[in-house]
């Protein structure tokens, strides 16, 4: 899929909504569904699973990387993901969270890796991971 097109965009868009609907948010009824396009080609989606204890609670963009790691492995590389998001019906702007922009930069394709997301108005917002996280944290390594 070529994510640099308008329909590769509306592809992805599209299944994060798909996910969104499988969310669990009991308690903050904000449900959020993500779905990421792997360097592979494959697509990985993910919505957010609350719990009573909110310490426990997983992100749908860290549920997508998550199961794409867990099927690539360490070669599971982040091109782009669209995350999308409602609150008792209302759609609303979802930005990734800070421990979300963490991960996602972690498994970034490169530093122009996108994130796509519909605010409020329903227009969409396109930013590198790299701009959504420009002072992240990295070990140096050997």
């Amino acid at each position: 899929m070529d994510i640099g097109t308008e329909v590769g965009r509306d592809k992805l868009i599209e299944q994060a909504r798909d996910a969104l609907s499988k969310a669990y948010s009991p308690y903050s009824r904000v449900s959020v569904g993500a779905a990421l396009l792997a360097a592979s080609g494959k697509i990985y989606t993910g919505c957010n699973v609350e719990n009573v204890s909110f310490g426990l609670t997983n992100c749908a963009e860290r549920t997508a990387v998550f199961k794409g790691v867990s099927e690539e492995g360490e070669s599971f590389k982040i091109a782009a993901i669209a995350i999308v998001a409602n609150r008792d019906g209302a759609r609303f702007s979802i930005s990734p969270c800070g421990a979300c922009r963490q991960v996602l930069l972690e498994f970034a394709q490169s530093s122009g890796s996108l994130c796509f997301f519909l605010n409020s108005d329903d227009v969409l917002v396109t930013k590198s991971l790299t701009e959504l996280l420009p002072d992240a944290f990295i070990l140096p390594t050997k």
